[in-house]
């Protein structure tokens, strides 16, 4: 098939090594065999599954784009930016995401001390249990410890009485700035991608705020259709994407087969009237030799 007509690209995902629970290798199967044409694997603040999940793509014969999805605050709201076709060996790259990790841990620490007060124990050591890297434990791990442990009968319950702004274990950290986490995935050769801008609770002029800001630092695309967005958001975001001149990105943002509404592969197309952000990518995408 000719690359630019491509339509079922998935570009937002998460394996082990972040906060999915499986292997990149397991992923880049799952979405071959979904009809995935087009694949990237974007773990969280981290690039050290690149390699792999490139390898098991190659293997396949699967067409992989590399990918990392850098946490950020902006307007005092934590906001995520996909970087695409980045170089995950690029020294800026590492080194940010680097300072980003750095924090997890004590936060980790207090959103247990908080849980704690409630009467849940011991969920410090129950989320590092399901942490591959301990520097990057996360609120989806303290979600599957309670789910484990009877708290909750599921991770979305989870985020409706716990660790969400306002309920127990809830602790605000700063990550990257803005223009820091676009100038390293550019700095590494990538496209920086604002991620499910449908999740943000921002007012009408914070959010216009956050596509003015990113693109002046040089951002390029928005996730247009992805797990968390409905038909209204697509709708609203190819609006944006237009208005903005910004490249549209799709992505299911899967993590689990347990947990994930969305799977790999299973996304509504892209609205027409958009450019893809993989035709502003083809000399980043990588294939088996």
């Amino acid at each position: 098939m000719n690359p630019t007509a491509w339509t079922n690209a998935d570009l937002h995902c998460h394996s082990c090594v972040s906060d999915g629970t499986l292997e990149p290798e397991v992923l880049a199967a799952r979405a071959k065999a979904n009809g995935v044409e087009l694949w990237a694997l974007t773990d969280h603040d981290e690039v050290s599954g690149q390699r792999r999940a490139r390898e098991a793509a190659h293997a396949l014969g699967l067409p992989y784009l590399s990918g990392a999805e850098i946490s950020v605050t902006f307007a005092g709201v934590t906001v995520h930016i996909i970087g695409l076709g980045i170089d995950p060996e690029s020294p800026a790259l590492i080194q940010g995401l680097a300072d980003t990790r750095d924090g997890r841990i004590l936060r980790a620490q207090e959103m247990a001390d908080g849980l704690a007060k409630v009467g849940i124990p011991d969920a410090f050591e129950g989320a590092l249990n399901y942490a591959g890297n301990p520097e990057l434990i996360a609120r989806t791990h303290f979600a599957r410890y309670l789910v484990e442990t009877g708290y909750c009968a599921s991770t979305h319950e989870v985020f409706r009485k716990y660790l969400v702004e306002g309920k127990p274990g809830y602790v605000e950290h700063r990550w990257a700035r803005l223009g820091d986490a676009v100038n390293w995935i550019t700095q590494s050769g990538g496209i920086a991608v604002i991620a499910h801008p449908g999740r943000y609770k921002f007012t009408v002029n914070e959010e216009y705020a956050l596509f003015t800001e990113f693109k002046a630092h040089g951002g390029r695309g928005v996730e247009v259709v992805t797990g968390s967005h409905t038909s209204a958001d697509f709708a609203k975001y190819a609006d944006m994407a237009i208005e903005f001149d910004l490249l549209a990105s799709r992505g299911s943002d899967f993590h689990s087969p347990e947990e994930s509404r969305t799977d790999l592969g299973t996304l509504p197309v892209l609205p027409a009237r958009l450019k893809p952000v993989w035709e502003a990518l083809m000399d980043r995408v990588q294939r088996a030799a």
